[in-house]
C-alpha cells in the first residue's frame, strides 16, 4: 500500500461549558475541532461552537500553526490569551483531543503505513 504524505485528520474534544454564558445556553457543551497534519502534528485548521466570532475566530487563530504534539503549550497559550468563561471547557477540549490524536498515532501500525 502506498504511504499517503500530508494527509490531514480531523479531530473533534468536547466538554461541558459553565452555566449563565451564552454559549452554554445555546450549546450546554462546547465542541473544538481541529485539522491536523499527520505526519507533523501541525494544525491547519480549528474551530469551536463558541457564541461571538469574535471568540471563535481568536481561539482559531491561537491554535491554528501550533503542534497538537505539544499539548501544554496550547493550554498555556488559551491560559494567557483566553480569559471567557469558557477557558476551562476550551482547555478540556484540547487534552481531548491531544489523548485521541495520541492514540490515533500509536494505532498505526507500520504496515498499515508502509
Amino acid at each position: 500500500m502506498e504511504k499517503i504524505h500530508g494527509k490531514h485528520i480531523l479531530f473533534s474534544g468536547y466538554a461541558k461549558l459553565p452555566t449563565g454564558i451564552t454559549a452554554s445556553e445555546i450549546y450546554k457543551v462546547i465542541g473544538v475541532v481541529l485539522l491536523i497534519d499527520e505526519d507533523t502534528g501541525n494544525i491547519i485548521e480549528a474551530d469551536c461552537t463558541l457564541a461571538t466570532a469574535v471568540a471563535r475566530n481568536h481561539v482559531s487563530s491561537i491554535l491554528v500553526g501550533r503542534l497538537i504534539t505539544n499539548p501544554e503549550n496550547l493550554v498555556r497559550i488559551v491560559d494567557t490569551t483566553y480569559h471567557g468563561s469558557a477557558k476551562k471547557a476550551i482547555i478540556t477540549a484540547i487534552r481531548i483531543i491531544y489523548d485521541k490524536y495520541r492514540s490515533y498515532k500509536e494505532g498505526l501500525a507500520p504496515s498499515a503505513i508502509d
